[in-house]
């Protein structure tokens, strides 16, 4: 049991005074929907309005309290508003906010950490790009790849995210990200990513097939690649399900990349800075990339990416080789020195590597009981709950992950959906999270799958091979009409709220 004096959330979350969207949140979701761009998604995945945050917890103007499992999609590792990282955002508002790339204090003081932090061969052996979004830091990886190598040529996986801007778009998989840019394609060689639980490639076997495969672009001169610079890869892919591949896939990527002299790109974007239970995820595999993309958490809620490469794989890259004006705030990188410490001298990693294979048993043991579950997968504290209409033919379903999102909203419990078709709930929570609030959130889960399959008609029973809808029959992130979406949930008793509520007065509260 958490000491009291220790907790980092609100301790009594979660608690749904309203039933999301209360009245304060619609008003002002009413306003985002008058005066921003229909373009936003998040609102119609989550309607509220946040006002306050503490660790893995989140607090909306209405007064609703939610258990946060989605963590700004592991922008926050250590929490909302943790303790140092304030202290230190803190005394860095009190000197410069500002500086383009001069050396201030906090500056170095972030490089340095940051050395002490980087895995394997790339600790005292590498030099440091910033830069300002996930998106932006890969697109600048593969532009030194290309410069160091004096060719083109990425090889990216299906299920792939690496962003949606510029050059980066089209290192993502999904093709409705591509149909949103006018940038032209750069040169991306597609290879399926090995998924056990949908092999291609005899993934399930291991990764074997995925490197023959590999060898066949290189070695076949008909194999239609003209040349390949670099390999662009997520250690567990993350917007695609959350697959984690075969143990030597990771191994024998480093081995094919060294035999043809191609240089390896980690996309640690989400899996890295604790989150899998080691510093990095490449480390579980004892693989050094030549190059190493770090966002997200690195800036504890501030806009900060990294660039990571050996300091041997070019002589000098030129002045202006890839500007922001933004690059390396002093904010963020106070934040971000703050993290690092944080993630290096305290136990939090650690308990992540412990705390990560209990909850996900416990995830296993409630996959046992609801056949909606066809699999349960993950490390440390990143892990998906994968939906199938059937688990004989496992054919996605990801209209039973998106009202599962609802219902746990509902119950005050914040979870998202990844996957092709939106058929993975994904566990992200701040790795701070209090155990209490693991229990309660397992609750919540257990009593929203409950409702589900009580309330909703389920599809008819498939006796055979079920095989995952094209995506011209399925389109799960079609744009909403601008309104104020509200969960379709069963109602659920409500312990916050008074018993003897006169009905007049919960029918104003409800209007």
């Amino acid at each position: 049991m958490t000491n009291p004096s220790e907790w980092l959330s609100f301790p009594d979350a979660p608690r749904i005074l309203h039933p999301p969207p209360g009245p304060r949140s619609r008003a002002l979701l009413d306003d985002q929907g008058r005066w921003e761009t229909d373009a936003v998604g998040y609102p119609h995945y989550f309607p509220i309005a946040p006002k306050v945050a503490r660790g893995a917890t989140i607090e909306d103007v209405d007064g609703n309290r939610f258990i946060d499992w989605v963590g700004g999609i592991c922008v926050l590792n250590l929490g909302h508003r943790h303790p140092k990282v304030v202290e230190a955002v803190e005394g860095q508002l009190a000197k410069i906010w500002h500086a383009l790339e001069l050396p201030t204090e906090a500056r170095i003081d972030f490089l340095r950490e940051l050395e002490e932090a980087l895995p394997g061969g790339l600790r005292h052996h590498s030099r440091i790009f910033f830069s300002v979004t996930g998106g932006d830091a890969v697109e600048t990886a593969v532009s030194i790849a290309d410069f160091a190598q004096g060719k083109r040529g990425t090889v990216a996986f299906s299920g792939a995210y690496h962003g949606v801007h510029g050059g980066a778009v089209h290192l993502t998989s999904g093709r409705r990200y591509h149909a949103t840019t006018s940038f032209p394609a750069g040169a991306v060689i597609r290879v399926p990513y090995p998924d056990p639980y949908r092999p291609v490639l005899g993934a399930h076997q291991g990764a074997a097939g995925t490197i023959e495969y590999l060898e066949h672009l290189i070695n076949d001169p008909y194999s239609g690649v003209d040349q390949v610079s670099s390999v662009l890869v997520e250690p567990i892919l993350g917007e695609g399900g959350y697959v984690v591949p075969p143990d030597d896939f990771l191994p024998s990527l480093r081995e094919f990349c060294d035999r043809h002299g191609i240089l390896l790109i980690a996309d640690e974007i989400q899996t890295g800075l604790g989150r899998t239970g080691r510093m990095w995820a490449v480390e579980h595999a004892n693989v050094t990339p030549d190059i190493l993309c770090i966002a997200k958490t690195i800036g504890g809620g501030i806009p900060l990416s990294v660039v990571a490469y050996r300091d041997d794989l070019v002589k000098e890259l030129p002045r202006g080789f890839h500007l922001g004006t933004y690059r390396a705030n002093p904010l963020a990188l106070a934040a971000g020195a703050a993290t690092l410490r944080v993630l290096r001298e305290s136990d939090v990693i650690e308990r992540t590597r412990l705390r990560g294979p209990k909850l996900l048993e416990r995830f296993r043991s409630i996959s046992h009981r609801h056949p909606s579950i066809g699999e349960v997968r993950g490390r440390g504290l990143m892990f998906g709950v994968e939906f199938v209409r059937d688990r004989t033919g496992r054919a996605p379903w990801g209209e039973r992950a998106r009202a599962m999102r609802a219902a746990l909203l509902a119950r005050g419990v914040l979870m998202h959906t990844s996957g092709a078709w939106d058929q993975v709930l994904r566990f992200m929570a701040p790795l701070v999270i209090e155990d209490e609030l693991l229990e309660r959130g397992l609750e919540a889960f257990v009593d929203a799958i409950k409702s589900l399959e009580t309330t909703v008609v389920e599809s008819p029973r498939v006796t055979g091979p079920v095989h995952p809808p094209t995506a011209s029959h399925v389109e799960p992130h079609a744009r909403p009409e601008h309104v104020v979406p509200t969960p379709g949930v069963p109602p659920i008793p409500n312990p916050h709220l008074p018993v003897d509520e006169p009905p007049a007065a919960r029918s104003r509260r409800q209007a």
